[in-house]
């Protein structure tokens, strides 16, 4: 069954990837990010028929923007049943009495606020279809904080908080909500931390039915 997938921050390597794993099993795609040049780039690789793929430029900072983004996808597919969000940055280095306020403004903004909103605009729509996942990337300083990571550390946590919280209140409804944690992303194929391919592996296992009652797990892929 051909099913709607919603991936933001999808102009990075990991975002490629998911986008085209998943267009490749005959999903609709819709793409989220603040590039519009990397979305058109994105749109041109995947060459899917305008019919399955939807791109928007947006600021997820703002809830009003997301929510009609949510309206816009349902509209064009008529249906949502994934979010798989991968905006966020990294700020750290620094112990926390020397860390800059507009760093940790910054770090809650990327991983809490986008997520936020993300989840209050789309989730009504994933929970309407019955069946549902919402996936993020993360990683295990949420569990065990490292030194001079404090600021990423407590916004991964609270971004977490949400997806895990999320996972509680659908529990029951068909919608699953996961965690994957990595300690470091390996896209130069180095052979340090984890695979691109690796992780899409993960989703694309969580995204199946034999995956339905996985549910508000930290999944390690490190």
């Amino acid at each position: 069954m051909t099913k709607t997938i919603v991936i933001t921050g999808a102009t990075g390597v990991l975002g490629n990837l998911v986008a085209k794993t998943f267009a490749e099993r005959g999903h609709n795609i819709a793409l989220l990010a603040k590039d519009q040049n990397k979305l058109d780039s994105l749109a041109r690789d995947l060459n899917l028929p305008s019919e399955r793929l939807y791109t928007q430029a947006i600021d997820l900072l703002d809830g009003q923007v997301a929510r009609d983004s949510a309206k816009a996808v349902h509209s064009k597919f008529g249906s949502v049943h994934a979010l798989i969000h991968l905006v966020g940055g990294w700020t750290g280095g620094r112990a926390i009495p020397e860390a800059n306020a507009a760093d940790f403004e910054s770090m809650l903004n990327q991983h809490a606020w986008t997520t936020f909103h993300l989840l209050q605009a789309f989730v009504p729509y994933i929970a309407a279809s019955k069946w549902g996942r919402v996936m993020i990337v993360s990683m295990p300083v949420t569990v065990k904080p490292s030194a001079k990571m404090g600021l990423y550390a407590a916004a991964k946590s609270a971004q977490e908080s949400l997806v895990l919280t999320l996972a509680e209140e659908y529990k029951d409804s068909g919608l699953t909500a996961n965690v994957i944690h990595v300690k470091s992303i390996d896209t130069k194929g180095e052979g340090k931390g984890t695979t691109p391919a690796e992780i899409v592996s993960a989703m694309d296992y969580l995204f199946s039915d034999e995956a339905s009652k996985v549910n508000g797990a930290r999944i390690p892929l490190y």
